[in-house]
């Protein structure tokens, strides 16, 4: 106490607690620069020349052995225990413990796409592989996975320098098969959280060609749509193309469904609630003068919340059934409606999470680390929401800029588009965003592993 009066007597209290800041700030500050400088020099050490060889050597969903083994072997180098084969034959579970604390975990997709590259890049892939169906296809990281499996390395072995800074459970998941939206839910039917626990949050990203190169997107709602592929069967009855009076034609019924679809999401859907319908094919008949007796329909149904998902799917099929009755189809002929087991959850960002953790890193990285002029108009969807949604955990996705500015500024001025994800001439830039990618995790895992 008498060091405290002392010190009072000589400096106003309100100046010592103005140093006590300034000298936290700058503490801050310098963590906040060490991080970055090493993720730099890590950068140009290892992390580059693994990036070229995961995007030399893609591999399609579920088929990704390769990717595993050397992704396995990264993490197994610097510490963390890692289990194989978790969800089928390439998933990886790896756990760096680290004392008493919360559990947080990381995702990274790791699976490529059937696409020949043609972006023209000095390490661009050649690689084929056998498909599924046992076609022989070319392959290609075409949506940025390898970015993300590099950044999730260059996460690892930061956390792992840095272990007196954390305490608790960090794991990191190398997922399958995001690509057929499949991977996430496989894993969780191998009893993902009772054989490893269950996190107390959950974080991924996805680099984007639409968003600045180095720059975080990042929101505190729907990153990702829920996505619901549905078929509808029309059941008609065949005819003469001279002679529609004497059957009931399905191309005509199917038809007017379609049309009829869409006052579903424009009329009965609230206007700022997000909804899509889309019909992606439509099939029917044989030849020119033939009325067929049968019309296939594949739809594709996005939401952002399960109420809307319900509405959707419950008016997809009233609508489908009462125009098949309608059109005079008797009961054993009206129209079927058959949602897939494909669908996935829509990504849904913890709101008090992603607040503490945008704060975060305008704190850490400065304000201008965020571009919010390439906002996403689509209602993309994938399979993170399987980890996040049963049970419920905390969790926030957010996006890393894959494209530099100059990219941009030249297709605004009408010269060559940015190519989108999943296309032949998709690339990243990839030093800012695995950099970027790495970084923001850090922080982050920093801030969560903290937590009591």
């Amino acid at each position: 106490m008498k060091l405290i009066r002392v010190a009072t007597q000589a400096y106003p209290l309100r100046a010592i607690l103005g140093l006590l800041f300034l000298t936290l700030l700058l503490s801050a500050n310098s963590k906040a620069a060490d991080i970055e400088q090493a993720v730099a020099k890590d950068y140009d050490a290892h992390l580059f020349d693994l990036f070229t060889h995961f995007h030399r050597n893609p591999e399609l969903s579920n088929l990704e052995h390769k990717t595993a083994e050397r992704l396995a072997a990264e993490l197994e180098q610097v510490g963390f225990t890692v289990h194989k084969k978790v969800g089928g034959k390439t998933g990886i579970v790896a756990l760096l413990r680290n004392g008493e604390g919360p559990m947080v975990m990381m995702r990274a997709d790791m699976d490529g796409l059937p696409v020949r590259e043609k972006s023209g890049l000095k390490y661009a892939s050649t690689a084929q592989q056998e498909d599924w169906d046992g076609n022989l296809v070319y392959t290609m990281h075409a949506c940025g996975h390898d970015v993300h499996i590099t950044s999730l390395v260059g996460t690892a072995r930061r956390m792992a320098a840095m272990k007196d800074q954390w305490s608790g459970t960090l794991m990191l998941i190398g997922q399958p098969a995001e690509e057929r939206v499949r991977g996430a839910r496989e894993m969780m039917d191998d009893n993902l959280w009772k054989r490893f626990g269950k996190p107390d949050y959950a974080m991924a990203f996805h680099v984007s060609s639409g968003v600045r190169a180095g720059k975080i997107a990042a929101t505190d709602g729907a990153p990702y749509s829920g996505a619901d592929t549905v078929d509808i069967i029309v059941h008609g009855i065949g005819a003469h193309g001279a002679s529609p009076h004497a059957g009931k034609d399905p191309v005509v019924i199917g038809s007017q469904i379609v049309m009829a679809l869409q006052t579903i999401v424009s009329r009965e859907i609230a206007p700022k609630e997000p909804s899509v319908i889309t019909v992606g094919s439509f099939h029917s008949g044989t030849k020119h003068n033939i009325i067929s007796d049968r019309a296939h329909l594949q739809l594709t149904v996005r939401s952002d919340r399960k109420k809307t998902r319900d509405q959707l799917l419950e008016a997809i099929e009233r609508v489908a059934v009462n125009i098949g009755r309608a059109a005079g189809l008797p009961d054993d002929k009206l129209p079927e409606v058959i949602v897939s087991d494909e669908s996935v959850p829509p990504t849904v960002n913890d709101k008090p999470l992603s607040n503490r953790l945008i704060a975060l890193w305008g704190e850490k990285m400065g304000p201008e680390i965020f571009d919010n002029t390439s906002e996403n108009q689509g209602m993309g969807a994938e399979d993170f929401g399987f980890f996040t949604t049963d049970p419920y955990i905390p969790s926030h996705y957010f996006a890393v800029g894959g494209t530099p500015e100059s990219a941009f500024k030249e297709a605004a001025e009408g010269g060559t588009p940015i190519p989108s994800h999943h296309s032949p001439l998709f690339k990243i830039l990839p030093e800012p965003a695995i950099r970027t990618g790495v970084e923001a995790t850090v922080h982050a895992l920093l801030e969560l592993l903290q937590d009591q």
